[in-house]
């Protein structure tokens, strides 16, 4: 009996559950392995390889892996360590250096050659995969920035000194493009705001290579107008600053040209874009397939209509291709697809729902529902079929579909409920197909056009792990607005949940335009902190307002030139909705968020009593503040809204703050600047609120910083201890 005693005592204690740490989260080096972060960066090499960039357990790059997507086979595509190596033998460079060097991005590989374009202390080297020898392409003082190959790989485009060059990769000859290049006049690279809110964050590279490689379309932005914002790193003993042109809502933008170079001798081009510069915005720029023309988008700085141009690579004549308006903004969806015949795929949100539209001589909608196309994939004209995904199933997942080009014989190819990303091979034969669901890490797989799949690669090897901790039930729920809206929600309750008791909440929110937090996909170290603080005895909620749900653009215009009443309305009518249920305690609540979550929470605190406290990150108080081209799409410009400006300000409203407020901001945010957090910290202290505030020195608008990481974390689960009791 005493033997059997044991035995199970010893069988408990081995199947026992543990709680998650901050460590378990967040430290890289023990951490539970970060799946979702594979699944990212794919680059199909012809149509049956694919590369991707690896990384190890600290985060850091370890090359790439080349896949046999008939097999499944994985090599190195070169080894990186020989490659640092190599770099490590050019003269004068550290090893610091070297191992930054040595791991190059994606998009400067070029497949046709094996060669790896590299930028090492300023200047271009080539690596050849193949003999495994590194050449040095340029050798000049200036360092050459943003470099690509050209589509056939015998030519590298690159930035100098504000200019656009090409050289040619056998004979080292350099060709300049541009010669007025200047700080404030920048050829073929973005600025700030272009590369933020235009062409995505941390993209730079501002021209666009002919397929033919003969030519190049490229910007000229002259932001000598931009006014000047400052950021100062007090870290170093003598200060770090820096001055970047940043225009606030209703400041001068960049004026933009687009441009088209002949390098076969013919000069430069500029492209007559039928509006002035300084009052135009140019989003989105893209070749036609046979190299004829140039595609291009433009519109207005209050984003209120988008026209699709185009015009002949050797310049002239500018033909309006599609005028695009709605009744509030209009979001630029990318380029067309072209078909033989001339005519292109289009998606536009003009009903209110992104969908698929074939453009020619008039305009037929191929997709139609209350649900939204969420990517257009590509056309297999041979075949008849169309690849996109969207939210047809679930508004909270995504999957993969095909169609016929006549809208006909529609086929969803992914079958597991969840979130499904999709990358297809040119001749769209096969796709890697990244899938998760909310408390399953990213599975990766390859399959082939009818959704067959042929291998898994990579399969949820951090559900294991997961195993091990003591974990709260996630669930889904809809929850109607005061009007009729269907929400969506989702709840984690604490493990081993008692309905009897009373439990706080914790509520997280980002609130923003189109931007759903409720997802059924694997959500990393945020769901995982959740889970956390579940184990501490508290519900987390989500709840996705209207006008970021993701329901199509007619879910968010009704927030039109009126950042924040409506987001807290529903924002209120869904912690109503929980509040009603008898094991929550309405009496202790917390909201939470960053960015625009941050000015959501600031907001809400200043605007209502529904919750005893928040922890604002990142916030925007005051839309004068931030930047013209996400705020005047929304908000258009203070000279035309300044009602609308007045009525969201957090800062205004400082006087009316409720509950404990924790304010967390980055010191050298470039995005929203730490000035927003220290105009409402004034406001505060003027009305005398008191609150708590925590800057990070060295910080931008996210706390990357593994130590900083640990210890902002740390510290918000203090605050909500502290307020939230459970």
């Amino acid at each position: 009996m005493i033997f059997l005693i044991f035995v199970t005592a010893v069988a408990a204690a081995q199947t026992a559950k543990r709680q998650l740490t901050i460590d378990d989260i967040y430290d890289r080096a023990k951490r539970i392995p970060p799946a979702v972060s594979e699944a990212r960066g794919f680059i199909w090499a012809d149509e049956t390889h694919f590369y991707w960039p690896r990384t190890n357990v600290t985060g850091e790059s370890t090359g790439f892996v080349l896949v046999d997507a008939t097999t499944g086979e994985e090599t190195a595509l070169f080894d990186a360590d020989e490659l640092q190596a190599q770099v490590s033998k050019v003269e004068g460079i550290s090893s610091d250096e070297a191992k930054k060097a040595a791991r190059p991005r994606s998009i400067n590989i070029d497949w046709g050659t094996r060669g790896v374009l590299l930028l090492i202390k300023g200047d271009l080297y080539i690596y050849n995969i193949r003999t495994k020898a590194l050449s040095r392409l340029t050798s000049t003082s200036g360092d050459e920035e943003e470099a690509t190959f050209s589509p056939d790989g015998k030519l590298v485009a690159f930035v100098r000194d504000h200019n656009l060059f090409t050289i040619d990769v056998a004979s080292k000859t350099e060709k300049q493009l541009t010669t007025d290049g200047a700080t404030k006049m920048l050829n073929g690279m973005f600025d700030w705001v272009y590369q933020e809110e235009i062409y995505g964050r941390g993209i730079f590279k501002g021209y666009w290579w002919s397929p033919d490689s003969k030519s190049i379309a490229y910007l000229k932005l002259d932001d000598s107008r931009v006014p000047d914002f400052t950021v100062v790193d007090h870290i170093p003993p003598e200060q770090k600053v820096e001055v970047t042109p940043y225009p606030r809502s209703g400041d001068p933008n960049p004026a933009a040209t687009l441009h088209i170079a002949d390098l076969a001798g013919g000069g430069s081009v500029r492209v007559d874009h039928l509006a002035d510069p300084a009052t135009t915005l140019i989003v989105d720029v893209a070749w036609r397939p046979d190299s004829s023309a140039v595609a291009f988008q433009v519109q207005d700085r209050e984003q209120t209509y988008l026209d699709l141009n185009q015009v002949p690579r050797s310049g002239g004549e500018v033909r309006r291709l599609v005028h695009e308006t709605t009744k509030a903004w209009v979001d630029n969806q990318g380029s067309p697809f072209w078909l033989a015949d001339g005519s292109f795929l289009w998606l536009s949100e003009s009903t209110g729902w992104k969908h698929i539209y074939k453009v020619s001589a008039d305009r037929r909608a191929i997709t139609s529902g209350d649900w939204e196309v969420r990517k257009l994939f590509g056309i297999d004209e041979k075949n008849g079929w169309i690849y996109y995904s969207s939210t047809e199933r679930s508004p909270i997942g995504v999957d993969v579909y095909r169609m016929r080009l006549d809208g006909t014989g529609k086929q969803r190819l992914t079958e597991r409920a969840g979130t499904h990303d999709a990358t297809f091979n040119n001749e769209l034969t096969r796709f890697v197909d990244s899938w998760s669901d909310v408390t399953t890490p990213t599975r990766i797989s390859i399959a082939d056009a009818t959704g067959k799949i042929s291998k898994v690669i990579r399969d949820t090897n951090s559900q294991s792990d997961l195993e091990k901790f003591d974990l709260g039930k996630t669930e889904f729920v809809t929850v109607k607005t005061r009007d009729g809206f269907v929400m969506e929600a989702m709840i984690i309750r604490p493990p081993h949940f008692d309905a009897s008791k009373k439990y706080p909440v914790y509520e997280h929110t980002y609130s923003g335009p189109h931007a759903p937090q409720v997802r059924n996909a694997w959500g990393g170290t945020t769901y995982l902190f959740h889970q956390l603080l579940a184990q501490k005895g508290i519900v987390v909620w989500i709840c996705d307002n209207r006008t970021a749900s993701g329901k199509g653009a007619q879910s968010a215009w009704p927030l039109y030139r009126n950042f924040g009443e409506l987001e807290l309305r529903d924002l209120e009518d869904g912690i109503d909705w929980l509040t009603g249920k008898p094991y929550i305690d309405r009496s202790r609540v917390l909201l939470n968020g960053w960015s625009f979550g941050g000015f959501m929470t600031s907001y809400a605190l200043t605007h209502s009593t529904k919750w005893s406290a928040g922890i604002a990150g990142g916030s925007v108080t005051d839309w004068h503040d931030y930047d013209s081209v996400y705020t005047e799409r929304y908000m258009l410009t203070p000279e035309h809204n300044k009602e609308g400006y007045e009525k969201s300000s957090p800062q205004r409203a400082a006087a009316n703050l409720q509950g404990k407020l924790l304010l967390l901001h980055g010191a050298i945010d470039d995005n929203v600047h730490v000035q927003n957090t220290i105009q409402l910290v004034y406001g505060l202290q003027k009305a005398g609120k008191q609150f708590e505030l925590m800057v990070y020195p060295k910080s931008r608008h996210g706390v990357t910083d593994v130590d900083l990481v640990k210890q902002m974390r740390t510290l918000m689960v203090d605050f909500v201890m502290r307020n939230l009791k459970p």
